[in-house]
């Protein structure tokens, strides 16, 4: 016997969900034995709630064995269903990933196609400049010894035939011939004084370096572009990060939002929380990031000495952490030295967890400072300030977190 039974059949009308241990009243009516017991402890009068038929005394309820293994069916059905439901969304989800994934691929295979054309045509360019630059001071160093060979023949022509007519003359009998020529043969033929005549050597020292650094030149300025670019993506993925108190060392302050924090010089009487670093003077972020992308941005300004980053969860809050000085480095491990054209005002953090990616930014400049690249993340990050040392007031500025400012 197939029985079709409509959904609501299954639904209790007073907790409006799939029955739970059905009890079926004498009117006919089905609740939850629990709601239905529940709503007559409230309810002085015992009545059904849909007929509102009174019972002179509570019915005994049982629970019906048919209507509960029915609802159970349904209620495995609706979370079967779900989990498809929740499937075919993770799908999506997937696809969609995929769809962003390429089209960062696009745009990426347009940005390196657009910058190595650039980069080739530039070479290609330089390359064919310098050869006609050369091959044009060759020809013309070539023009002018033909030049000089030519003049030099004719002059080297002129004094054979002279040399031919003395020669002839030196063996005449004509004595009166003889007088009457000596005097043009004698004097000398109109030559050029060749002495100090040189080919001029051209000179190359130089223009293969500067045909080069007119490539970097380019190169430099297609950089600027795609750092630009880069910059403007990466703070799409802008966090609102307040500072966390419970994590901050005695001695800091902290503005009353959270986004402010200098170094006080003076211990405060805090409690010794296990969050709070109690031997480096700094302080995490609240918000954290476990999976996708993450970035904020912080004003240096007016500090000579600072350190910005992200820290493990798992970071030893009571123990010294080495902090760098007087220059700007990379540390996470080794230092590593970094040589900056500008002292920057505002410093973006970039994370990209599953790409172990930590990159720096120069905001003002739209210029990378460093990236720490193949990193290995298993646990959540934190943003990480510490405003260093007062120095005698040289470095009483806060680290101010600031929000991003967008350009088209």
């Amino acid at each position: 016997m197939l029985c079709l039974l409509s959904e609501d059949q299954f639904w209790c009308s007073i907790c409006l969900d799939v029955f739970t241990d059905p009890v079926a009243l004498p009117c006919g009516h089905s609740y939850c034995k629990n709601c239905i017991t529940q709503h007559w402890d409230v309810d002085a009068q015992c009545q059904c709630p849909v007929c509102k038929t009174v019972f002179s005394q509570r019915p005994e309820l049982h629970v019906n064995t048919f209507i509960s293994e029915m609802a159970a069916q349904f209620r495995k059905s609706a979370e079967i269903q779900q989990m498809i439901q929740q499937r075919q969304v993770k799908i999506q989800e997937i696809k969609e990933s995929v769809e962003l994934s390429r089209e960062e691929a696009d745009r990426e295979t347009a940005d390196g196609v657009r910058l190595f054309t650039a980069l080739m045509q530039s070479v290609e360019r330089g390359q064919a400049e310098l050869l006609h630059m050369i091959e044009e001071k060759q020809q013309t160093a070539e023009k002018q010894a033909e030049g000089f060979i030519k003049e030099l023949e004719e002059e080297i022509s002129e004094l054979k035939k002279r040399s031919t007519e003395v020669e002839q003359l030196s063996h005449t009998e004509d004595h009166l011939h003889l007088l009457q020529s000596f005097p043009s043969l004698s004097a000398p033929p109109h030559t050029k004084n060749w002495t100090e005549v040189r080919v001029h050597h051209s000179s190359y020292e130089g223009r293969v370096r500067r045909a080069v650094a007119q490539l970097e030149e380019t190169l430099s300025k297609e950089m600027k572009k795609l750092l630009e670019a880069e910059l403007k993506r990466v703070q799409q993925f802008e966090v609102d990060v307040t500072l966390d108190p419970d994590t901050a060392h005695f001695k800091l302050i902290l503005s009353d939002d959270g986004k402010q924090v200098k170094h006080g010089d003076v211990k405060k009487n805090l409690p010794d929380k296990p969050k709070r670093f109690s031997r480096c003077v700094c302080v995490l972020g609240k918000q954290s990031v476990s999976t996708g992308r993450f970035y904020y941005e912080v004003q240096v300004k007016g500090k000579t000495d600072w350190t910005l980053g992200v820290a493990r969860e798992s970071i030893n809050r009571k123990e010294g952490i080495k902090l760098n000085e007087n220059e700007y480095k990379a540390n996470a491990g080794p230092d590593v030295p970094l040589s900056l054209k500008s002292r920057p005002q505002k410093v973006g953090v970039f994370v990209d967890y599953e790409e172990g990616l930590v990159s720096f930014y120069d905001v003002d400049a739209a210029a990378l400072i460093y990236s720490y690249t193949d990193c290995s993340f298993t646990e959540k990050l934190y943003p990480y300030l510490n405003p260093c040392l007062n120095d005698g007031g040289k470095n009483s500025s806060p680290l101010i977190i600031s929000p991003v400012s967008h350009t088209d």
